[in-house]
Parts: C-alpha cells; structure tokens; sequence
C-alpha cells in the first residue's frame, strides 16, 4: 500500500479540500441510497420467509 504522506505522485496533483467534500458527499449520498434500498428489499425476504416456514409446517406430521 503505498504511503499518504508521499506526496512526489506524477500522476495526481494534491485534492483540494472541496474537491475531498464533494467526493465525500458522493459517497455518503450512495451510502444512504444503498441502506434505503437494502430497507425496502428487507421486508420481502421477510414475508417469503414466513411463507417457507408456513409450508414446513403445514407439512410437519403432529
């Protein structure tokens, strides 16, 4: 991994503090939308669940 404080990168001129902010708010803004649909998508692996564990039951001999 190479070393943050070396700052001789050809390739790279040093970020500035706004260019860090938006890139920040990027991802933070990504983030949000992943947990939001990771909630949305949740409820549903729920329900079929549920259904999956009606069936063995309906199924189990008493």
């Amino acid at each position: 991994m190479p070393d943050p404080t070396d700052g001789d990168s050809p390739t790279r001129p040093p970020e500035t503090d706004a260019e860090r902010r938006r890139r920040r708010a990027r991802f933070l803004r990504e983030l949000a939308e992943a947990r939001e649909l990771r909630d949305r998508v949740q409820p549903r692996r729920a329900k079929t669940a549920r259904l999956r564990h009606a069936m063995r039951m309906r199924t189990f001999r008493w």
